[in-house]
């Protein structure tokens, strides 16, 4: 077993409240135990972050060839001229 080091933390009503049902519903024995599981969760979820950025975004990123980049004048210029035609056909249909 991990030794534990104490430390003092001061948390907003609602949190206090949060954390006092949750001992009161024995779902934990006491303050430390639910703050504990609070970081655990926290822990996992920069985990799932940091693998989601690295698996995913990185070679996103590293795959991004900028030569092909439309300008934006360009992407505004199609899709104005798809919403124009979209617009004449639901005016005058075929």
């Amino acid at each position: 077993m991990r030794p534990n080091r104490s430390i003092t933390i001061s948390l907003p009503e609602d949190m206090v409240e949060l954390v006092e049902k949750k001992i009161a519903s024995g779902e934990f024995a006491n303050e430390s135990e639910v703050v504990a599981q609070g970081l655990r969760y926290l822990a996992d979820n920069d985990a799932e972050i940091e693998q989601w950025l690295r698996d995913e975004v990185v070679p996103t990123v590293a795959a991004h060839d900028p030569s092909k980049a439309i300008p934006l004048d360009e992407v505004r210029r199609r899709i104005n001229a798809h919403m124009d035609a979209r617009d004449k056909e639901a005016r005058f249909p075929e």
